[in-house]
């Protein structure tokens, strides 16, 4: 049998009490090796790390080398110092972070709230950075670098950090499928009945979610996970694995780089369990949950968009209904098919919808659009236009 083996070390993830914390190590850190030796590298990442230890570390001339280093309350990895300030030598001046917004993709930017946005042809025009050009743009969009008071550098180094990890060989989960969900988030925000309730926090919320809400994805499903014993599934207890993966690399990203650190320790505290609660709805064992919720609320007309509460709860229901488009379900099903051939090689049995030797793309949007309680969220936007498409296919 030739079945992948991780090679990883020992860390800390985030957790809460200090006493509470727990050995594991960020998905894309080791190296995937098979009978024939290594099979696939992720390209490095950030650590989490005090920038005191940071100053302590590394001296003169150790700019630019790998070193290893450990710390409290996140992932061991393999520290790149210049990755750390990516794109900001020490006398460069800010204005060199919006060099992303020349030319063409300026002029995309002008035409983001719309639904037909071309988040591929974005992508090749900012040179692969299309989520973090996305979210600066956002930001200023809607004035929340001043109205949180971010910092700038920190701001472009965490926008990075997410960025980065995501693992750019994955067909579906990547950066570019977070910045097509922060896009149409966007465009949800901008609705008009939802868009005159809406609080700076709660656009910086669903911004914030949209962006890292696949972070550091494997490239498999939970049910994989689960059968093959990974170390996050039984981090986790089998329940919403990658969700919480996700949700707590973001938490310990958004530590690192010091973003939020000048707010008040409650509103931050507040800010992490939010922005969990939106990553955790995007569980797709918990989508029919959500919309059958949304459903009630719609029957009995009780929504308040006033109450803070019930627009976290809209967000989480955007969360919970991806869009899809004729593309990204070829990716998504490309995704899916390495997966199966993996389980193939490995002797297990193969996930539904992962064997390409029986299932079809256009079979697979047909049980999408059949899921009890999507057909309302497929009428709009996106998704109409690839059901049409699929049926013409």
């Amino acid at each position: 049998m030739s079945c992948l083996m991780v090679e990883r070390s020992g860390a800390v993830s985030f957790e809460s009490p200090d006493q509470n914390a727990i050995c594991i190590h960020m998905l894309g850190d080791g190296s995937l090796r098979g009978q024939t030796g290594v099979l696939s590298e992720r390209r490095g990442s950030y650590p989490f790390i005090d920038l005191r230890l940071l100053n302590n570390t590394v001296h003169p001339g150790e700019i630019g080398t790998k070193k290893k280093v450990k710390r409290l309350l996140s992932f061991q990895r393999y520290f790149h110092a210049s990755r750390l300030l990516r794109g900001i030598s020490p006398h460069a001046s800010l204005h060199l972070l919006d060099e992303d917004y020349l030319g063409q993709a300026a002029h995309m930017l002008s035409k983001v709230g719309t639904w037909n946005f071309d988040i591929f042809l974005f992508d090749r025009l900012t040179n692969g950075n299309s989520l973090v050009t996305l979210l600066c743009h956002l930001f200023n969009v809607y004035g929340l670098i001043h109205h949180f008071q971010l910092d700038m550098v920190k701001l472009h180094r965490f926008l990075g950090m997410v960025q980065e990890d995501y693992h750019s060989q994955n067909p579906y989960h990547n950066a570019v499928h977070a910045a097509d969900v922060t896009q149409a988030m966007h465009c949800y925000l901008k609705e008009p009945k939802l868009a005159q309730y809406l609080t700076p926090m709660d656009i910086f919320l669903g911004l914030m979610a949209a962006a890292a809400h696949d972070v550091d994805h494997p490239g498999v499903n939970q049910p994989f996970l689960i059968k093959t014993k990974h170390h996050l599934a039984s981090l986790y207890q089998n329940t919403s694995v990658l969700e919480s993966h996700h949700w707590r690399s973001t938490v310990g990203m958004l530590r690192e780089s010091g973003l939020l650190s000048h707010l008040p320790s409650d509103m931050t505290q507040d800010i992490e369990q939010q922005l969990g609660s939106l990553i955790l709805a995007t569980d797709i064992s918990r989508q029919n949950e959500f919309l059958g919720r949304f459903k009630s609320h719609l029957d009995s007309d009780d929504i308040t968009l006033e109450d803070a509460d019930h627009r976290h709860f809209t967000s989480v229901t955007r969360a919970a209904t991806g869009e899809l488009s004729r593309q990204w379900s070829e990716r998504v099903c490309e995704e899916f098919y390495r997966q199966g051939d993996l389980e193939r090689r490995c002797e297990l049995e193969i996930s539904p919808l992962c064997d390409q030797r029986s299932d079809t793309i256009p079979g697979h949007t047909d049980r999408v659009h059949n899921v009890p309680g999507w057909s309302p969220c497929l009428r709009s936007g996106r998704a109409s236009r690839t059901a049409a498409c699929w049926q013409g296919a």
